[in-house]
């Protein structure tokens, strides 16, 4: 068993997510637990609890994790050079796509609960709102004549609906499964979105 001595704060830290997440890839939240990330990186379960909170703020810590790899895929190179209305179908694209390559990682972000004992930290917050943002920031010049509360409203709806033809779509609730029924479904439910919602076909 190592000593808190034989390493940094910050590389226990690293070490536990590092552990934790491996394990929700495997077996998802509930193959999750204190006991099982500490056996494997050879510390107590005391040592976890002097760096996270409990296994909730731990679970927070691999979601921003997992959000700030979606959101360096989100705003990567290959959206750049297309129009806006493109750049919000590559990132439906983007997003069925990472979510069907680490379904366990990217489901745990839904399974997270905040409540009065356990609210959503401030900082986690804004790695949620970029998401939005980067949405926002498109549907913008589409829709030029609607207010910023329509666009911000928009937004989370269009965002919510592909989480929610993704999600039907991993755990096998669609007619067809498989993802490129998803991607397609994504697709239709953007262009049609637009055509209500948008001013111009930019």
């Amino acid at each position: 068993m190592a000593r808190r001595s034989d390493h940094s704060h910050d590389e226990i830290r690293d070490m536990i997510l590092n552990a934790a997440e491996t394990i929700v890839m495997e077996h998802g939240l509930k193959g999750l637990s204190t006991r099982k990330v500490t056996r494997d990186i050879g510390y107590t379960v005391g040592t976890l609890y002097l760096v996270f909170e409990n296994l909730d703020d731990l679970v927070t810590h691999i979601n921003a994790r997992t959000l700030n790899r979606l959101y360096l895929l989100l705003t990567g190179k290959d959206t750049k050079d297309l129009t806006k209305k493109e750049q919000l179908h590559r990132l439906g694209q983007i997003y069925v796509n990472f979510a069907y390559a680490d379904p366990h990682r990217w489901a745990l972000i839904y399974e997270d609960r905040h409540s009065k004992d356990h609210p959503m930290p401030v900082w986690y917050k804004k790695n949620i709102l970029q998401m939005f943002t980067i949405v926002e920031e498109l549907l913008k010049p589409l829709a030029p004549t609607r207010t910023e509360g329509e666009i911000t409203q928009a937004a989370s709806s269009l965002w919510a609906g592909v989480y929610g033809i993704c999600i039907l779509g991993i755990t096998q609730k669609l007619n067809c499964s498989g993802k490129e029924y998803v991607l397609e479904l994504v697709e239709y439910l953007i262009n049609n979105f637009l055509k209500g919602f948008a001013d111009t076909e930019e």
